[in-house]
């Protein structure tokens, strides 16, 4: 089947371990560009947090971002589409948080809020350090979590990350069982809480339709569980070897890991030979 649309999961996916994307990726993408085919991130990330990824693929299409959040729009500057937190939810998250005490980023409008710096919040905040000023994220401590949130126009999610994975595990299923909203974990450490019902499959199958195409057009490569949306409802879901079995065994199609050319290598063979 010839795919029109390639969906990209970045950390653990398109991008190494260092945070870059191989040579290989970015010239099979661009030909793939070149041939017609739409090339879009659909990642857990602030759409501030991608930049580099963004300009390095040279991408004229919308992001997806924060787990399927909101649609980003890179040329007017704008969110396209978006299903935010309701700002009474992100309080009383932030009051849960307060009592365990859990730490972690607090994404909201054009900017990532934390009050205590983790050593998650460290190591990406020293990420963006070494990135070019016109594309480092916005990271801001704040005094007051909670008034930083009732500040804000927009709550994307929270970023929770935590030494004691039980804990953090604890929380999550506390957080969906009274709140109602929904916990995706985006790395081994990390889980993200965002408005129930928002996921990469929902929003990327939105963007799909508005192009006139389905999700049978589209090819998607992801590596954790908050991909599985999209890589079980695209017409190629191919997940990375270094998934979990979980995601493995769920993906129509497993490939190498993040460290080798497996994602340019795959789309040579189905769509570009």
């Amino acid at each position: 089947m010839s795919y029109r649309v390639i969906a990209l999961d970045l950390d653990g996916t398109l991008l190494t371990p260092a945070k870059t994307i191989l040579p290989q990726s970015i010239e099979t993408l661009q030909r793939a560009r070149q041939a017609g085919i739409k090339v879009a991130i659909v990642t857990g990330r602030h759409h501030c947090a991608i930049h580099p990824f963004y300009q390095a693929l040279e991408l004229d299409t919308p992001a997806i971002c924060c787990n399927g959040t909101y649609l980003y729009d890179y040329q007017a500057q704008k969110v396209l589409a978006a299903d935010p937190m309701d700002k009474q939810q992100a309080l009383r998250v932030i009051e849960m948080l307060t009592a365990q005490p859990i730490h972690g980023l607090l994404y909201v409008d054009d900017a990532m809020l934390y009050q205590t710096p983790t050593g998650h919040v460290i190591r990406t905040m020293k990420w963006a350090e070494s990135l070019p000023p016109h594309q480092r994220p916005l990271f801001k401590q704040v005094p007051d979590l909670a008034q930083a949130a009732h500040d804000a126009e927009s709550i994307w999610k929270f970023a929770l990350s935590h030494e004691n994975i039980v804990e953090l595990e604890l929380f999550a299923e506390k957080v969906e069982a009274e709140l109602g909203l929904a916990c995706e974990w985006s790395w081994h450490d990390q889980v993200d809480i965002a408005q129930r019902g928002n996921s990469k499959g929902k929003r990327l199958a939105q963007w799909v339709e508005s192009l006139g195409l389905s999700m049978n057009d589209v090819i998607a490569f992801g590596d954790n569980y908050n991909d599985l949306s999209m890589l079980e409802a695209v017409g190629m879901g191919v997940a990375m070897g270094n998934a979990d079995e979980a995601i493995r065994i769920r993906a129509k199609k497993v490939i190498g890991t993040n460290l080798e050319p497996s994602i340019a290598d795959t789309l040579n063979h189905l769509l570009l030979a």
